[in-house]
């Protein structure tokens, strides 16, 4: 950090930078190189990054799929880190964020160091590891939000997650067992539940099984309380078909735009349908939904993703890191400054 940064002025760092949206997806143009952040002393916070997830947001932004994302940027909307300037009461302490307009708006967290309000900073869970918050951030966002926006899962609920072991699915998964939901979870074919939970998870082969059908016969006729559907169009008709009376439909992204839709059996079931875009929620939104993941995550009913050494990359190998995501990893991707400048 230079003199000028300490006087709040600018601050010279190493970052990821993307000067324009990907040509296609063997071209995506990510750069290491110096850059310099503004920094306001009356409000902003400067943190050391000690980790920072990758998402598929962060990839499809490169790619240009996200209007919200301008260009020239650095990108990147998870972190955990170490503060280094801004309140006395803040300075050396491990924090965690994210934030919407990270990474789209304004820099993001793909480098040495982010910038972001000082109230918009928030402690780690002192149960979770530096890498582990770094990771935890926009899936856990994405979950959480989803099922506040269905009006939140009560004990005894019957909660279906539609693509029960992608990353949102596994968080959407422990939020409901951990509120005493009778949780079933989708795959496209037989395969455990991976992640964590504090009860049984009932996995559907969606290959071989009729979704609803299962669901249905296992709660006597009942169907689903809330349909948390990661994936979208491929399982729509099914998820609607699964849906008990006053259910609530939540969608975060899709394959196909159109789909069938059953005007008749939506107002004869009093279905709700609730769609969550997590790039809507600021820096400040993100704080208050860590708020309230923070206990889980201290009493263990909450548990961060592993992150398993061969996802963690370097800065000067971002590039690399982004197409582990655009592949298709299921492991979580995570960016470590540290290590940058060393042989990977």
């Amino acid at each position: 950090m230079n003199a000028r940064a300490q006087l709040g002025e600018t601050l010279r760092i190493k970052a990821v930078r993307v000067s324009a949206k990907a040509p296609d997806p063997d071209h995506l143009g990510l750069a290491f190189a110096d850059h310099e952040l503004h920094v306001d002393p009356a409000s902003d916070v400067v943190i050391e990054v000690v980790a920072a997830g990758v998402n598929p947001s962060d990839v499809k932004a490169v790619l240009g799929a996200m209007p919200h994302a301008t260009w020239p940027r650095t990108p990147g909307r998870d972190y955990a880190g170490i503060v280094r300037q801004g309140p006395t009461e803040l300075i050396g302490k491990e924090v965690w964020g994210s934030g919407g307009e990270l990474g789209m708006r304004r820099d993001g967290t793909h480098a040495r160091h982010v910038v972001v309000r000082a109230g918009d900073v928030r402690l780690k869970p002192s149960t979770v590891s530096m890498r582990e918050a770094g990771a935890v951030g926009v899936p856990f966002i994405t979950a959480y939000e989803g099922l506040r926006g269905a009006g939140g899962v009560e004990r005894g609920d019957v909660v279906l997650v539609l693509g029960g072991n992608g990353k949102v699915g596994q968080a959407a998964i422990q939020l409901a067992a951990m509120s005493g939901a009778h949780v079933f979870a989708v795959e496209r074919t037989a395969e455990p539940f991976v992640g964590h939970a504090t009860g049984p998870v009932d996995m559907i082969d969606a290959s071989i099984t009729d979704i609803a059908a299962y669901v249905r016969d296992r709660t006597s006729g009942r169907g689903a309380d809330i349909v948390y559907n990661t994936v979208g169009s491929p399982y729509f008709t099914a998820a609607c078909q699964a849906m008990g009376h006053g259910a609530r439909h939540i969608l975060i992204s899709t394959v196909e735009r159109a789909v069938p839709f059953d005007i008749f059996a939506f107002y004869r079931g009093r279905h709700k349908f609730i769609g969550i875009d997590t790039l809507a929620l600021d820096s400040s939104d993100c704080a208050k939904v860590l708020d309230a993941l923070k206990p889980g995550f201290e009493r263990g009913d909450l548990k961060p993703f592993p992150v398993r050494i061969g996802s963690v990359y370097p800065l000067d190998h971002a590039e690399e890191a982004y197409r582990a995501v655009l592949g298709g990893s299921r492991d979580r991707v995570v960016l470590d400054p540290s290590l940058s400048g060393l042989r990977r």
